[in-house]
């Protein structure tokens, strides 16, 4: 007998999925604050889709695979569209004529690598309390707030479109790298054992109130340089 808890967990997935292809839609018609917004409350049901299943003891067999797919939509594949869209609208010097209508298309290598992070995700003994590589909600979290938060910068001639290459590539990198990056779930509130996610927050609060819808992508990378030096610190340590 199937029971209406066992579906919770699966629904709220789903859930996520509908707004990632609401992000799509609207990053297609260049809207991006409201993409921004999907990609946030595709995060939120992220998030408690895997803390339903725990707390309801509704493990499913499709639960695992569902959530991937739905996060390579509204993490992966609406990150894209919305880098996809900013191409289109970029300012192309004469110099890139040749090669400004496919260009844009560099833009699904985000969905490529992030479908690549989540394999490797669900196969990755080390990933079970911080993960190694960046998150692929990390990464549709920087996209969607630093095209909507700096739209008309991006867009001006003062940024070159190989700059915008150069982000999409180095985020694939991140995606698949084996750099170790720290989770934020406390076992306990002491600063001896939280040290790093304690530093983490007391840097992103101010950042919230100045940088308002840009603040995301500022926390990211954050987030990634404070990995970066927390894992050579810990290699350093052990040498």
């Amino acid at each position: 007998m199937i029971r209406v808890k066992d579906n919770i967990p699966n629904s709220v997935t789903c859930l996520n999925l509908f707004f990632g292809c609401l992000a799509a839609v609207m990053a297609f018609e260049s809207r991006y604050e409201l993409a921004l917004l999907c990609i946030v409350l595709s995060a939120v049901a992220d998030f408690f889709d895997g803390m339903l299943a725990r707390l309801l003891g509704a493990h499913s067999i499709i639960g695992k695979d569902l959530d991937s797919l739905a996060d390579d939509v509204s993490f992966g594949f609406a990150p894209s569209v919305i880098v996809f869209s900013l191409f289109k609208e970029m300012d192309y010097p004469g110099s890139m004529a040749n090669v400004e209508a496919w260009l844009p298309y560099a833009a699904f290598l985000i969905s490529i690598f992030s479908a690549l992070r989540l394999a490797k995700f669900n196969n990755d003994s080390r990933q079970t309390s911080s993960f190694v590589g960046l998150p692929v909600p990390a990464n549709a979290l920087f996209w969607a707030s630093l095209v909507a938060g700096s739209h008309g910068f991006l867009t001006s001639p003062a940024f070159h479109p190989l700059y915008l290459l150069a982000l999409v590539c180095l985020s694939a990198w991140l995606l698949v790298s084996e750099i170790p990056m720290f989770s934020l779930k406390f076992k306990n509130l002491s600063w001896r054992n939280n040290k790093v996610s304690f530093l983490f927050l007391l840097v992103c609060v101010p950042l919230l109130f100045v940088l308002g819808i840009s603040a995301f992508a500022a926390i990211i990378g954050w987030y990634i340089l404070l990995s970066a030096l927390t894992a050579r610190r810990k290699v350093e340590e052990r040498g």
